[in-house]
């Protein structure tokens, strides 16, 4: 079946650019363009599209505020951020905000697809790019005064070592191909880590991955 994408940039070129990458990739299709907030709600509302690509800089509506609009609006729905920013609070910002995955757009066309995968696959996507940036934002927040202590977990080993591979922004073929195993067999393992630990964004993971001493900076 074709995963049907609807792209948010306010930049007609870069608009044009990513879906002749898009195009490209087999099983993907863009059914829609908006160029801010506003024209991405409308045109959400009116193609119910799988997915979302959205740039967090626009001239009218910012992408963070278009995130948390449409989010309240379509809770369930799909959404890839790409963006420039290698910001970490902004990073963090965003897949707290309810954001799938977190893409840099000077990416390759493969990464993308990589990308494109794992979110319609009911599954997360952080960069490698920003991997180590995101996992130091955590690092910073659970050293605040406010940081929640630490809870402990009943993973398995295998659990644990595939729980630091998903920190680290593989994904799960990548995991699968490393690790020996079955694409299915890395599925219900990421399944059974959500659950045991009730952590089910990218954003969780890692602070509890940094909290509990699981990763550090220097993995």
């Amino acid at each position: 079946m074709t995963c049907t994408l609807l792209l948010v940039d306010d930049h007609a070129l870069i608009r044009a650019g990513v879906r002749a990458l898009i195009q490209d990739i087999p099983g993907y299709t863009v059914i829609g363009e908006a160029n801010d907030g506003a024209q991405l709600l409308e045109q959400f509302h009116a193609l119910q599209p799988d997915m979302v690509l959205l740039d967090l800089s626009m001239k009218h509506t910012g992408g963070l505020d278009a995130l948390q609009q449409l989010k309240a609006a379509y809770p369930r729905c799909k959404v890839l951020i790409l963006s420039m920013h290698t910001d970490p609070q902004l990073i963090m910002c965003a897949l707290e905000a309810g954001a799938h995955g977190y893409l840099l757009k000077d990416t390759t066309a493969n990464e993308l697809e990589h990308a494109l995968r794992a979110l319609c696959n009911n599954e997360r996507y952080l960069s490698p790019a920003i991997a180590h940036t995101v996992i130091n934002q955590a690092l910073v927040r659970t050293q605040g005064p406010t940081a929640p202590a630490g809870h402990g977990h009943n993973l398995t080993a295998r659990q644990l070592e595939i729980l630091r591979l998903i920190v680290r922004g593989k994904s799960t073929r990548e995991i699968a191909h490393g690790l020996g195993l079955s694409i299915k067999t890395v599925e219900a393992h990421r399944s059974q880590i959500m659950k045991r630990l009730q952590i089910f964004d990218v954003a969780g993971l890692v602070l509890f991955a940094v909290r509990e001493q699981i990763i550090s900076l220097d993995d």
